[in-house]
């Protein structure tokens, strides 16, 4: 396992990001509907129905995790292999079918006043498609928040990406009832190039640069705002994109909402409780819950657009998660940094590659928090 490098402790900027976060909710939805226009051009830069101003936020916020992963530290994943087995059950034998069962509770039985049988067909096929597919990118952002491992977590969403190529469009066929299927690939393999493949790479020449360890966490150390910030961007861009929505029909958004937000603290609870009861390490635990709480929305909405059309309660059903995602994660990041103690090496990890101000590695919490008190609360 990699115990060579641990992302140094929160900043000022990051403790207040969801404060950030809702500033940019507000001003994505203010501008949205005030200049649309704004947003209608970031919405034509797109491919492969991936937007590629988003994209480009997206590379920034996973580029700073992946200069954190050491090729190195590979061949010992093997000895930690239950962090992965607790992702891919989850995610395969359990989310996709809690995720239909939520939708059908809801909005076949009670919700059914409020919605016409019509729409609730489209909302839950939307569902379903959301519980379908695992996180590819943001799960790298979220990693970092909780100082995941970064080498387990691109091991944790490769294999989820492999197993999604051969069995999203049957586990959906079979929920949906829908025999014929088209798998965007342009989608999948665009976004695992621009998501994975690429900024790993640049990682990797990163790494190679500057050579010694104390030079890449001072680096990357350096760089972590860029990642948050390209964050808190990317959320008023989706805001803004679905301002009028989200104002214009605010009832049927917040119907949507419910089954999603059970199925996402529900699934983390799964997933992180297990991975407690398996004792394995917080810096593979949190991560290998957010893969499975978080979305590969891109993925989705494609397939909702191409199966169900792009102005249908399907398309809806996954923009909404799109849009439930980020607060979401952000309080689960929260509870997973509050109960890292919990966990197996969760007193001490950060303390061992911690970053001073100048750049210079700590050597343990007695080190970190005589130089830096205010650290204290990290080891506590």
């Amino acid at each position: 396992m990699s115990d060579t490098f641990t992302p140094a402790p929160m900043g000022r900027f990051e403790r207040l990001l969801s404060l950030w976060v809702a500033l940019a909710m507000a001003v994505g939805i203010a501008v949205g509907n005030l200049a649309p226009g704004a947003f209608a051009a970031i919405a034509e830069t797109e491919v492969a129905s991936i937007n590629l101003v988003v994209a480009v936020l997206i590379w920034a916020m996973v580029y700073p995790m992946m200069v954190s992963v050491d090729f190195g530290a590979v061949a010992g994943l093997a000895r930690q292999p239950k962090g992965l087995l607790v992702t891919l059950v989850v995610n395969w034998l359990i989310k996709p079918f809690t995720m239909a069962l939520l939708a059908v509770l809801f909005f076949e039985h009670i919700f059914a006043p409020w919605i016409a049988p019509e729409d609730a067909s489209q909302y839950i096929a939307g569902l379903v498609l959301l519980g379908a597919a695992p996180c590819t990118a943001m799960v790298f952002v979220w990693s970092q928040l909780t100082r995941g491992d970064a080498t387990y977590t691109l091991v944790q969403v490769s294999v989820n990406d492999l197993i999604m190529v051969v069995a999203f469009a049957p586990i959906v066929a079979f929920l949906l009832g829908v025999t014929e299927i088209t798998v965007p690939w342009n989608t999948l393999v665009l976004a695992t190039l621009l998501y994975v493949v690429l900024p790993l790479l640049a990682g990797l020449l990163t790494r190679r640069a500057l050579g010694t360890e104390k030079a890449i966490s001072a680096f990357t150390a350096r760089i972590k705002p860029v990642s948050m910030g390209g964050l808190v961007a990317t959320v008023a861009i989706l805001f803004g994109l679905q301002g009028n929505t989200i104002l214009s029909r605010p009832g049927v958004i917040a119907l949507i909402a419910v089954p999603i937000l059970i199925q996402s603290y529900a699934i983390f609870a799964l997933a992180y409780g297990a991975a407690w009861l398996l004792k394995v390490p917080h810096r593979i635990a949190a991560p290998c819950a957010m893969i499975g709480t978080s979305n590969f929305f891109e993925l989705a909405v494609a397939v909702a657009i191409s199966l169900f059309g792009l102005h249908s309660g399907a398309a809806l059903a996954t923009v909404v998660g799109v849009l439930v995602e980020v607060p979401v994660m952000l309080s689960l990041v929260a509870f997973a940094n509050r109960t890292r103690a919990r966990f197996p090496e969760g007193r001490a990890p950060a303390a061992l590659r911690a970053v001073d101000d100048e750049g210079g590695l700590l050597c343990g919490p007695l080190d970190a928090t005589a130089r830096h008190p205010e650290m204290a609360t990290e080891f506590a």
